[in-house]
């Protein structure tokens, strides 16, 4: 036992020590204000929104440090400073553009690309207080009628032959679809097979000049060429594609990722216009990618430049394929969103690669192609159907949230707030976007970013200013004459470097001599600044306390607010404040806790008397002279007569939710406290309690009785202990009544028989009796028995005459 209580001590220390420890950090990170021990306004304000910067010079106390004039700004009122000299700038945003978003429909007059407007506004400046966020909203509208580029890139090595005749007449027929949607388009078409060395292709001189085997008259490989550039003649495109003819290589992976970077790079070559930029890619194989081309002895990773010549990319024998993620930067950068079109066996692959491409689809294409105009519509409907906003790189500290308000009243935070789905053309959708720096970026210099939807070529140009300093900086004195080496700015000195102390009279290098700390001490027997404190040029800086509102002060830190009397756990009562370890009590209080009122209203009963007449007023409380008589006005008389009757309904109710106030028992009855026992004998006895007990008797409406005692304790609490049982009259046993009455028809019914079956017995033996009589007194006749026939038959012949 004794070892477990040693434990359970061990315990409880431990947790206390948490909970102080995890009280003190709570309490640190509560205030950024204090905690960044500011030595000039500039740097208390980029410690936080909340952080003010006192400028009244004859603000601060003896030994307090200058980092004091910063903290929140309720606290700096309340420690005396004028509102008016209180340093705490604000951020603010103009919108510098803001062309509104533009609608149109379809037929009518034609507008150039940077005419059409899909996002606004278009250009911002904010201005950022550190901790303080900015925001605004960007509104984007599918324009409808906008021109789109697609280019056409297909895989030509010798397993998409049968996919090459289909494509031939792609162009016009493409042209006669997308006329539905856009009436500006333009069509491009592109092909790749394979970098040009081993073991991606042949590179016998046979090979070279026909890759494929038999008969089959195929073009020699190459990595990547330009075969149209963007153009809206969709006959053009028939024409040129049909020129086309297959190739082939030797793995079964091809060289896409070459193909899809110099179209996403060669912007001048290929025709790209600031419109809806869409890249089909169509193949029947998988990629190479990074690293790959080490089998080939290429090393040199991918520069992401254009390298075409004569429409021939020149340099796949030279650089690397790019990687996944360099091909989404670019991709992103030129505002490029990819369709890939893949046979059924690759799709799994390109679908977890379209998940790492933002603004990509996947489609899949039929064995020889088909179905490739279906694929391109559905593909472009969804990708256009949703809204993805990105960001250029931010400064360092700078963070950026975003709350998109998309149809049908949907709202989402966090990454689901940058984008909206299942937008149509015509709809308008509206993002919230939140800006917050913390300190002040690049040393306050002016910076801008970006926002833009993917997949688009207009975007949002904000630029970023930071608050990095006071408006009274200034107006800040270099060299003034009250401040030894340093500028006097905002009401407090800002000492050069190695220079310390409130008037930077000090060399950080001579701080701790020994005269100095000599005029530290309050006498020779005292620790230096109270051991509350560091002596600083000779004067007593008092150390900060965790909690913002605790403070030490005085010449030698001797003075604090925080160690006077309590009363109720509160700090003089909480009706006064401390001062050097002393309470200076509010008006109309007293004490040494200030817990005394002199204030005799709250001693007055309702009769208009103080204390009821039965008992004195001291420190606001009634002290009752009749023992009889309690409350706070000596107005509660427990074990008056009618006591019990008055609690009744409220005990009822409380206690086992049944009489009249059973509906509204929380309202009227929750004045006192309910305490319940097992028993009669658990109740308050009225010798057992310092205090008078009232002890009550009640029956219901069932005739169930309850007991409780009511009393008024000695903290003026009103206390009810009630018996959690009611005592009801005990009714019939049902069970030996039903059984009785079973046994007695029982019973009955078996008497009845055996009294049936005696008398049956009794008339059956006087019917034997009577009939044994009469066969005694029987005679029978000896005579011939007249009912007898003889058997024999005597004739007597007449004729006979006896002779």
């Amino acid at each position: 036992m004794a070892v477990l209580a040693e434990m359970d001590l061990k315990l409880l220390l431990i947790s206390t020590l948490l909970g102080l420890f995890c009280c003190s950090n709570a309490q640190k990170e509560g205030n950024e204000c204090i905690n960044a021990n500011a030595k000039y306004c500039g740097e208390c304000i980029q410690a936080g929104a909340k952080c003010g910067w006192c400028t009244d010079p004859n603000f601060l106390k003896q030994g307090e440090t200058v980092s004091t004039r910063c903290d929140e700004l309720d606290s700096l009122i309340k420690r005396g400073c004028d509102k008016a000299m209180i340093e705490n700038p604000h951020g603010e945003q103009k919108t510098l553009k803001n062309k509104p978003v533009t609608h149109r429909k379809k037929g009518a007059e034609k507008l150039d690309p940077e005419d059409i407007t899909q996002i606004k506004p278009q250009k911002l400046s904010l201005t950022l207080r550190s901790g303080e966020p900015q925001s605004f909203d960007l509104t984007f509208k599918r324009a409808e009628d906008y021109p789109i580029d697609l280019y056409y890139l297909m895989d030509l090595s010798y397993s998409m032959k049968d996919d090459l005749e289909n494509v031939k007449n792609l162009g016009t027929s493409l042209m006669l679809e997308m006329e539905k949607i856009t009436s500006d388009f333009k069509i491009g078409f592109g092909s790749f097979v394979e970098k040009t060395v081993m073991p991606y292709i042949s590179t016998t001189p046979a090979k070279l000049l026909n890759p494929c085997t038999g008969d089959q008259n195929c073009t020699s490989p190459f990595s990547y060429k330009n075969v149209l550039n963007l153009t809206s003649d969709g006959k053009k495109f028939n024409t040129l594609v049909g020129q086309q003819h297959i190739s082939g290589n030797l793995d079964s992976p091809e060289g896409g990722f070459d193909a899809i970077m110099q179209v996403a790079v060669c912007g001048d070559q290929i025709g790209w216009r600031n419109v809806t930029r869409l890249l089909v890619f169509s193949t029947d194989a998988g990629f190479h990618f990074a690293g790959d081309g080490k089998l080939g002895g290429i090393v040199l990773p991918n520069d992401g430049k254009c390298h075409l010549e004569n429409n021939m990319y020149t340099m796949s024998h030279y650089y690397d394929y790019p990687s996944i993620a360099h091909l989404v930067q670019k991709l992103s950068d030129n505002n490029i969103q990819t369709i890939f079109a893949v046979t059924e066996e690759f799709q799994p692959v390109y679908q977890e690669l379209k998940n790492l491409i933002p603004k990509s689809a996947v489609g899949t294409l039929s064995a020889n192609s088909s179905n490739v105009i279906n694929l391109i519509i559905d593909a472009y409907n969804s990708l256009s159907s949703e809204v993805i906003l990105e960001n250029s790189k931010l400064p360092e500290g700078v963070t950026i949230a975003y709350t998109s308000h998309c149809k049908n009243g949907v709202v989402s935070e966090g990454e689901n707030g940058r984008k909206c789905s299942n937008i149509s053309i015509g709809d308008e959708v509206t993002f919230s976007i939140s800006v917050t720096s913390k300190g002040c970026p690049k040393q306050g210099k002016t910076d801008t970013i970006k926002i833009k939807p993917l997949g688009f070529t207009e975007e949002v140009e904000i630029t970023l200013n930071f608050i990095c300093e006071c408006e009274c900086h200034k107006d800040g004195i270099k060299n003034s004459p009250l401040c030894h080496n340093g500028t006097y700015e905002c009401g407090a000195c800002k000492c050069n470097e190695g220079r310390v102390g409130r008037q930077c009279e000090c060399s950080s290098n001579d701080v701790a001599t020994e005269d100095m700390d000599r005029t530290c001490r309050k006498d020779n027997g005292t620790d230096i600044c109270s051991n509350n404190g560091d002596c600083v040029c000779g004067t007593c800086e008092c150390k900060k306390r965790d909690n913002p509102e605790e403070r030490y002060s005085g010449q030698y830190c001797e003075c604090d607010n925080f160690n006077c009397d309590r009363s109720g756990n509160k700090l003089c009562g909480g009706h006064g404040r401390c001062e050097c370890r002393v309470c200076i009590c509010d008006p109309m209080w007293t004490g040494s806790a200030c817990d005394c009122s002199l204030d005799n209203s709250t001693c007055m009963a309702s009769n208009k008397q103080i204390c009821n007449g039965r008992g004195t007023c001291e420190c606001g409380t009634c002290k009752c002279t009749d023992p009889k008589f309690q409350g706070p006005t000596c107005e509660t008389c427990p074990t008056c007569p009618g006591v019990c009757t008055e609690h009744k309904e409220c005990v009822q109710c409380r206690a086992f939710g049944t009489g009249e106030k059973k509906d509204t028992c929380e309202r009227d009855c929750s004045y006192f406290n309910l305490i319940k026992v097992k028993d009669r004998e658990k109740l308050p006895q009225p010798n057992d309690a310092s205090y008078p007990v009232m002890h009550c008797k009640e029956r219901d409406a069932n005739d169930c009785w309850f007991y409780y005692t009511y009393a008024v304790n000695n903290n003026t609490e009103k206390e009810v202990h009630v018996v959690d049982t009611l005592d009801c009259p005990s009714g019939p046993d049902i069970i030996p009544i039903v059984a009785g009455v079973v046994a007695g028809i029982v019973l009955i019914g078996l008497a009845l028989l055996l009294i049936w079956k005696l008398l049956m017995i009794i008339h059956d033996r006087r019917e034997f009796a009577k009939f044994e009589k009469e066969k005694m007194n029987a005679k029978w006749d000896t005579g011939e028995n007249p009912i007898y026939k003889s058997a024999v038959t005597t004739v007597v012949n007449p004729k006979y005459e006896g002779k």
